[in-house]
């Protein structure tokens, strides 16, 4: 019997393999890991109780409607059930995406540099990725974007505030672009950050929702809600959108203590606001401190902040590792540094300083 492989779709040729932040060495000099833009602070007041509770039905599915959640986020925000959908975080509701609008032949148009999964998911369904360089200013060129639009584009995301740049376009800015999209193109207001937003002109994407049926929310638990290990996202979309993510959900994808964990979250929103509030006082810091020290710094509206070193990036990655503190390096461009800890941003701006000098 001839020894064959099984035959694989020849999409899967080639994807790149999407790279976690690096985690802190254990045992090692590494203290601080600012390389997966986590939230620094346990979870919030009740969630602990709520997954103790849940963790008692291990041996029962979850509740594959997510029915508390969904009627809690409902309320939150003002719309329909059957205008949300949830998953796997907002990276697997983005997959679910573009699995219900895109395949072989069809384009997904995106910012790069941006969100790295984007290629990844775009490939993995068939469809072309088209890749609009960003502004000189580390922003989206919605211009670009817009000119970029053919008869094959089927899904537009735009990452606000960019990963990993942390930059954000306004609220002028979008609805010229939108206004450019054609009805038939859904454009995916990609908002996993957007609690950390501080500038009154970069809007909420739901406003944009409401009006325009073509516009899709995504939002996660996973940052300023500190759920990363979780898993639990959510898309707010017109029904026939929300329909279909509801279909290509992985059955039972969201477990039962992130559903549970989500909602006791959205009910301590009073504390999430206050543990928003000293990341955003501490981003501006760390961002002052850079400036001062000479960096170019990107305007960030994220927990995060983005040095472009070019071919430095992986130098200065070393360093600070060396030093006792983990980042995001993206080779030949630059690094993301989360805001961490105190502590950890202090050990972060004194490389900068010292990396500085040697530029």
């Amino acid at each position: 019997m001839s020894e064959t492989s099984p035959k694989l779709r020849a999409e899967l040729a080639g994807i790149p393999t999407y790279k976690p932040g690096k985690p802190a060495a254990a045992g090692g000099p590494v203290a601080y890991k600012l390389s997966s833009n986590e939230n620094p602070y346990p979870p919030l007041p009740g969630v602990l109780e709520s997954v103790t509770g849940a963790a008692l039905s291990f041996n029962r599915y979850p509740d594959m409607a997510c029915t508390g959640l969904m009627n809690e986020l409902a309320d939150r925000f003002g719309v329909p059930l059957t205008h949300l959908a949830t998953g796997t975080g907002s990276v697997g509701v983005a997959q679910q995406l573009i699995q219900s609008t895109a395949g072989p032949g069809d384009e997904v148009i995106y910012a790069w540099r941006s969100f790295e999964a984007y290629p990844i998911i775009t490939q993995i369904s068939g469809a072309t990725s088209v890749q609009v360089p960003l502004t000189s200013g580390e922003v989206h060129d919605l211009d670009a974007m817009a000119a970029a639009i053919t008869d094959r584009t089927r899904l537009i995301f735009v990452c606000n505030p960019n990963n990993p740049t942390g930059t954000a376009v306004r609220r002028a800015e979008l609805e010229r672009f939108l206004d450019r999209v054609p009805s038939d193109v859904l454009v995916v207001l990609d908002e996993a950050y957007r609690e950390f937003v501080r500038d009154v002109d970069v809007p909420d994407g739901v406003e944009f929702y409401r009006e325009r049926p073509n516009v899709c929310v995504l939002r996660t638990f996973s940052k300023a809600y500190g759920l990363a290990g979780l898993r639990v996202g959510f898309a707010i979309a017109h029904e026939p959108v929300a329909a279909a993510l509801r279909k290509t959900a992985v059955p039972f994808g969201v477990s039962q203590l992130a559903q549970d964990a989500a909602v006791a979250s959205l009910r301590a929103e009073d504390e999430l606001l206050g543990r928003v509030g000293t990341l955003v006082c501490e981003r501006n810091r760390v961002v002052e401190s850079l400036r001062g020290q000479g960096w170019t710094v990107p305007d960030t509206q994220a927990n995060f902040v983005w040095l472009r070193l070019g071919e430095r990036t992986v130098d200065f990655a070393a360093a600070c590792e060396r030093a006792g503190v983990v980042v995001r390096p993206f080779p030949g461009e630059g690094v993301r540094v989360t805001i961490g800890e105190d502590e950890a941003n202090d050990i972060f701006l004194k490389v900068t300083e010292g990396f500085r000098k040697e530029l």
